[in-house]
């Protein structure tokens, strides 16, 4: 597998010196505040986006529920997340830090960004999942999911699906659709941009012939007719959204976006449960479950071993994707 890295130069420099300033804090105050005293949560990606999103969502409930009594958000943003990830773990044993993570994390470490994954840290909790769609603008002559797939399996080169980064669930859902529909993945024509907006406009001026998005980001489109959403990658369709699932159209598929916390390797059992008992006390808040229903998100609360084995099965799926499609 060819093997990518994002760590160059002077921005993996300023990343590593501003994760260490943030992780510091942790480290030095560990006899004198614990979590629910001051709690600091990385958002490894830029402001604005969906990880800080939802860190700073479990920021403003954690407070508004006197939950943890100071949090702070701090962002650590590069390589699929997997710059704050290798900056992480590199202090073991801090009690009052988590990282948020989920399925943009797991496809950057099946590329092969960073040098940490997995099992370098403590899995916390899986709290929210989002779900992609499958779009085509209204004016394309592909009417179904059905005229997607015959279209794709006769043409697969120039077939072009406009989407996320590459490693994103965009990109993997596109590869596993491949895979499963029985085109050869490396003969995927997957474009990866480093916008929504975009990939909204490659696909509006058929640059791209359908688009893989999470339904979050073009539920509006959908709705106000300039995009038809054919599918969509959740086990069952979602609340208030009149899209067919992958499933119930015959494509053994699911795929999600899931968010997520965990902690730094080395933390006492303790420390331990002491997180899972926060973000279990943030979950079960009606402040948070607002949130959930602000954002759209599906509560999938999980912890512990099934969380574990979660993140494991969904490591082993990334890495044969990425395997398969000869990245």
């Amino acid at each position: 597998m060819r093997r990518r890295t994002l760590l160059h130069g002077g921005f993996a420099a300023i990343a590593a010196g501003t994760t260490a300033a943030a992780l510091a804090q942790g480290a030095s105050t560990a006899g004198e505040a614990q979590a629910r005293s001051n709690l600091t949560l990385i958002a490894p990606a830029a402001t604005g986006g969906g990880w800080d999103g939802f860190a700073r969502e479990s920021q403003q409930v954690l407070r508004s529920e006197s939950i943890v009594n100071n949090v702070q958000v701090v962002n650590i943003p590069g390589a699929g997340g997997t710059i704050g990830l290798s900056q992480f773990v590199g202090s073991p044993g801090n009690p009052d830090t988590l990282l948020v993570t989920g399925g943009v994390m797991v496809g950057a470490i099946a590329l092969g960004e960073g040098d940490a994954t997995f099992d370098d840290v403590v899995p916390i909790a899986r709290l929210a999942d989002d779900y992609a769609a499958v779009v085509v603008p209204a004016d394309s002559e592909l009417q179904t999911l059905d005229d997607v797939l015959t279209t794709w399996k006769d043409d697969p080169r120039g077939t072009s699906i406009g989407g996320g980064s590459l490693g994103s669930i965009d990109h993997l859902l596109s590869g596993r659709l491949a895979q499963v529909i029985g085109i050869d993945p490396q003969d995927l024509n997957y474009i990866a941009y480093s916008g929504g907006g975009e990939a909204l406009n490659s696909l509006l001026s058929h640059t791209t012939t359908l688009g893989v998005s999470g339904y979050n980001e073009v539920a509006d489109q959908v709705e106000a007719g300039t995009l038809r959403a054919l599918a969509i990658s959740s086990p069952e369709r979602l609340p208030g959204a009149d899209v067919p699932t992958l499933m119930e159209q015959g494509v053994d598929v699911t795929m999600s976006n899931w968010r997520g916390f965990v902690a730094a390797p080395g933390i006492t059992d303790e420390v331990h449960q002491e997180f899972v008992d926060i973000v279990a006390e943030m979950r079960e808040s009606a402040a948070w479950q607002d949130a959930v229903q602000r954002n759209d998100w599906t509560d999938n609360f999980m912890t512990g071993d099934e969380f574990e084995e979660f993140i494991q099965d969904e490591s082993d799926q990334a890495d044969q994707i990425i395997e398969d499609l000869g990245l």
